[in-house]
């Protein structure tokens, strides 16, 4: 026990003046690491995640792909998902991973829009495919770590329309228009604030169109949303053991 606690009598346990010493006692026994954080594009300041949302079946185009209705739903991954290594490992415990690009909303204050950029949800697809057919929970597809590959932010409202495409080695793979997402940004906040308080450092990945498929070692991928800066990454290749 810190001494300041052994040294107060206990009717001063109520008191503002033995709170204030007791806590002054503790510290913490780990450092945690520092968030990541986005690069603002034409700006020396960056922006700080605290936490990240998906919303998965928000392109009808997608959903049927997958075999799903077209019912969008909400997930989640961790803040170490988001890098913004342009050469990153290729993930472990996998045999099919799939790129999915979409457009990311930054939220500030009260929860609102300040930013928008270009993401890729990778996800361990045959992991997420047998945990389904056990009606299991599909975290460790989705919520890895480094598995939220996130590009440079654009300060203001994000687009409501254009082109989001994804190409692997220079092959094109997806293509959509952000037009056609079920729910825009504003229906996506207000469903998602009925579960969740929004805050600041908020990321939220928007959906994906058609035309997801697999990833391997070694594979470049250049991912686009019309008027938002470029994401690029390369998955360094297999190395002998």
């Amino acid at each position: 026990m810190p001494e300041a606690a052994r040294s107060c009598k206990p009717d001063d346990v109520s008191t503002e003046g033995f709170k204030a010493r007791y806590l002054n006692t503790m510290s913490d026994i780990i450092t945690l690491p520092a968030p990541p954080r986005l690069a603002i594009d034409g700006s020396d300041d960056t922006f700080p995640v605290a936490r990240v949302f998906c919303i998965g079946r928000n392109y009808a185009d997608h959903a049927k792909e997958m075999g799903a209705a077209a019912e969008p739903l909400f997930f989640c991954k961790h803040a170490d998902a988001v890098t913004t290594q342009d050469s990153l490992p290729f993930p472990p415990e996998t045999d099919d991973l799939h790129h999915e690009v979409e457009m990311v909303l930054a939220l500030g204050e009260g929860g609102k829009i300040v930013a928008s950029g270009v993401g890729v949800d990778l996800t361990r697809r045959d992991i997420q495919t047998k945990l389904k057919a056990k009606a299991a929970p599909w975290e460790i597809a989705k919520a890895f770590h480094q598995s939220a590959p996130t590009g440079a932010l654009r300060l203001g409202p994000p687009p409501a329309s254009g082109a989001v495409t994804l190409s692997v080695n220079g092959e094109p793979r997806q293509s959509g228009d952000l037009s056609q997402m079920i729910l825009d940004p504003a229906a996506m906040l207000a469903e998602l604030s009925r579960y969740f308080v929004l805050g600041p450092g908020d990321l939220v990945f928007t959906g994906t169109p058609a035309g997801v498929a697999a990833l391997q070692p070694g594979d470049t991928v250049e991912a686009c949303v019309e008027g938002l800066p470029t994401l690029r990454f390369t998955f360094q290749p297999e190395t002998d053991a």
